[in-house]
């Protein structure tokens, strides 16, 4: 089994392993030329984005800058928007819905890494998708975690860490973002 594939199935892996290290380097050149692109040239910004990531639906907006690890584990939905300062450290799936708004400095994370600290110093790590249903507006400075969903019509506040699933249509807030009441 391939390093990749170890990553994809949640396993430990390497992610120095030349492959993953090659693709890597490719999301970052692209991500480097998106976000030193004019702000007027809309056209080249969408083509890039649409080469850098796995999926994009109609009327995607990203503010620049923004970053992620590989591009091509992430979707988005149809029209999506992300404020500036998006890092998404898509070493699994992420999946993102349709009308989900994204504010400044929000991360989404799923990478992990093993608690004792010998593997961890040994350079494996894994990873967990997320998942972020329909309808969904993410506050500023919201750290999401690895194996997280967030359910359809949620809002969740500025600054919250996102530990666990977060239920639809529901205000949740807080470190960590626990559901405060119905939307």
């Amino acid at each position: 089994m391939t390093e990749k594939e170890k990553a994809r199935t949640g396993q430990l892996y390497f992610p120095a392993d030349p492959e993953l290290f090659s693709e890597c380097q490719m999301a970052k050149q692209l991500c480097f030329e998106i976000n030193h692109l004019h702000p007027r040239n809309l056209n080249a910004r969408d083509f890039l984005i649409r080469k850098l990531l796995g999926s994009v639906g109609a009327s995607c907006y990203m503010e620049p800058p923004f970053y992620f690890d590989y591009g091509y584990n992430t979707s988005i939905g149809d029209h999506f928007y992300s404020n500036h300062n998006l890092t998404v450290l898509d070493c699994a799936r992420v999946d993102i819905g349709n009308h989900v708004f994204i504010a400044p400095n929000v991360g989404i994370y799923t990478a992990t890494h093993p608690l004792d600290a010998k593997t961890r110093n040994s350079g494996m790590e894994s990873a967990l998708p997320v998942t972020i249903e329909d309808n969904v507006w993410i506050g500023g400075s919201v750290c999401i975690l690895p194996g997280v969903t967030i359910g359809e019509g949620a809002v969740i506040g500025a600054g919250s860490v996102v530990v666990n699933d977060i239920p639809p249509r529901v205000l949740a807030v807080g470190n960590p973002c626990r559901p405060v009441r119905p939307v």
